[in-house]
């Protein structure tokens, strides 16, 4: 019986010994795919390429390029300012001008004399009266929007972009052209090589139009001195 028993105490302590073993060897395999597993361990952490069943390579079109000179990018312009300036200036002003030559003086063999004055000490007098009011408003709206292909034309030391862009559409007697250039970072730009023109350091926007409904509206050259200098 004590045989048996040894027997039976000898077999728990095998399969106990087994299970240690096995579970070493599993806690050191989790210990070899861990995130944090150090370089000089041989091999590379886990990858999400590597661990996740959900992992989708992203399709060469939605990298983004390289970019360098010449290269092509598109610039999304919306731009909206408003201005609002009221103004109101008031001026009154009275005078009144009351004067009389009492003396005079005659000049009679080399020297001054009295002059009298036979009709009276002349006298002068008047009442002056002005007023003077202005009363303005002015409120300005502007709003731009418009995307618009642009090209590097220079890439700074410090690796910024020189953007610049012209542009000239036709439509029957119509014309419109629109310039655009200005400064941007690397950074700013998307992966599907689109920036926005608030990410854009000195930014300069120049569009005229041309044709029958420009002229239209358009004042003339007489109305554009009047309106700058005021003569009246």
């Amino acid at each position: 019986m004590i045989h048996r028993n040894l027997q039976i105490a000898f077999s728990f302590s095998a399969l106990f010994a087994l299970l240690a073993i096995g579970m070493s060897a599993n806690w050191a395999s989790a210990q070899d795919g861990s995130l944090y597993l150090q370089p000089s361990q041989g091999r590379d952490g886990l990858t999400l390429e590597d661990s996740s069943f959900m992992y989708q390579e992203l399709p060469p079109e939605s990298l983004p390029r390289q970019l360098q000179l010449h290269s092509i990018i598109t610039v999304i312009v919306d731009v909206r300012s408003r201005f609002l300036s009221e103004g109101d200036a008031q001026n009154r002003k009275t005078q009144s001008l009351t004067a009389v030559l009492a003396d005079w003086i005659r000049l009679e063999n080399g020297s001054l004399k009295p002059a009298p004055q036979f009709d009276g000490d002349p006298r002068v007098s008047g009442t002056l009266n002005s007023q003077y009011r202005v009363q303005s408003d002015v409120e300005l709206l502007d709003a731009l929007a418009f995307r618009m292909a642009v090209e590097i034309v220079d890439i700074q030391p410090n690796g910024n972009l020189v953007i610049e862009g012209h542009q000239t559409i036709n439509n029957n007697e119509e014309q419109w052209r629109i310039s655009l250039s200005g400064v941007v970072r690397r950074e700013a730009i998307q992966a599907d090589n689109t920036v926005s023109s608030d990410a854009i350091y000195d930014l300069s926007i120049d569009k005229e139009e041309m044709g029958q409904v420009r002229d239209a509206y358009a004042r003339g050259w007489f109305t554009k001195w009047y309106d700058r200098y005021k003569p009246f």
